[in-house]
């Protein structure tokens, strides 16, 4: 199987603070940023933006941190409903959803809190959803070499819900299918007969 490449993006970010330009933003809106109630808004945002867009620093190998282990085990892995808030990068404006992931294993697994955390490493960060999904898959697919990579996303976005078309219900989902998910369809309709299962209470 062919290993996937995955991209590792420079941080866009500079070590001074952008509380600054915020301060600036707000005075082009009109308003005073002296005023009790936006005050520290500038501070704030700084920290909140810099928390937004972490995954830029996060390293995989830390992340991944050794939890690969040697199992006998050639079935399906799903891990479903993994929770993600983004950024889109045209708008800067949030995208948030659910992450279902599967792989078929080769001779190897990854603990299960891996997944949830290279979801965030690529979900924090300025973002499209569809590179999203398909960085996701890539990175797994380069640390396990497995017989195939399955991620679906779906999402809810901002920039459609609150400006352009103001469509509040729609929804987006993206896909990326790789080795035994994308050549064999009975596995990828395994994979999606899992996911619309409802999964009972533990």
């Amino acid at each position: 199987m062919k290993k996937a490449v995955v991209k590792v993006l420079e941080n866009p970010r500079r070590e001074n603070s952008i509380a600054p330009l915020v301060r600036q933003i707000l005075e082009e809106l009109g308003e005073d940023p002296t005023r009790e109630g936006l005050e520290r808004t500038p501070l704030r945002a700084d920290k909140a933006l810099r928390f937004l867009t972490s995954g830029y620093s996060m390293n995989l190998d830390q992340i991944v941190n050794g939890a690969l282990f040697r199992v006998k085990y050639d079935e399906m892995v799903v891990v479903r409903d993994i929770e993600f808030y983004s950024l889109c990068e045209h708008h800067m404006l949030p995208f948030y959803g659910k992450v279902h992931v599967a792989y078929l294993p080769n001779d190897r697994v990854i603990g299960l809190s891996k997944v949830p955390r290279i979801v965030d490493m690529f979900a924090r960060r300025l973002q499209v959803q569809e590179r999203l999904t398909q960085q996701i898959a890539e990175t797994l697919e380069s640390v396990l070499n497995p017989r195939g990579v399955a991620v679906v996303c779906q999402a809810r976005h901002f920039c459609m819900m609150m400006r352009g078309v103001e469509k509040q219900h729609s929804g987006t989902v993206t896909s990326a299918m790789l080795g035994a998910f994308r050549q064999h369809k009975e596995t990828r309709d395994e994979f999606l007969s899992l996911l619309s299962q409802k999964l009972s209470d533990i």
